[in-house]
């Protein structure tokens, strides 16, 4: 027979490559977010109101486009320095959460406001956050 056979020598014996089972890797899920970056705080000329959060949502461009993503939870993941018991785990952990809520419309490109639980920090500006694809208002 021509041609090459791949094939694989264990020890003293040569294992045809059909012969070797090769299980499946269990499939990753999807994302169940979409990507913004924190561009800053609500603002105005000389004022800041850091209970406002600016968000540029990936993929939203026009303000029209902003409607389906009213009301959604937004998270900003982030490490902190010290290791601390999360409820639901076993393992203490480095990794926290501030959660928040798009609650508007920023302008006509497609930027959003959002209200976190804590005033997210400003080492986060320019950061990225995510925008959950839940609570639905469908």
């Amino acid at each position: 027979e021509l041609g090459f056979q791949p094939f694989c020598i264990v020890g003293e014996e040569v294992i045809m490559a059909e012969n070797q089972a090769q299980p499946n890797p269990p499939k990753k899920a999807g994302r169940l977010y979409v990507k913004a970056v924190f561009t800053g705080y609500k603002r105005g000329l000389r004022n800041q109101h850091e209970n406002t959060a600016l968000l540029k949502i990936e993929g939203v461009n026009v303000r029209d486009d902003v409607d389906y993503y009213l009301g959604k939870r937004c998270a900003y993941v982030y490490k902190a320095k010290r290791k601390t018991a999360c409820p639901g785990h076993d393992k203490a952990s480095r990794i926290r959460v501030i959660w928040g809520k798009v609650i508007r419309p920023h302008g006509n490109s497609g930027a959003v406001r959002a209200q976190f639980k804590k005033n997210l920090p400003a080492v986060a500006i320019g950061r990225r956050v995510r925008v959950m694809m839940y609570p639905s208002r469908v």
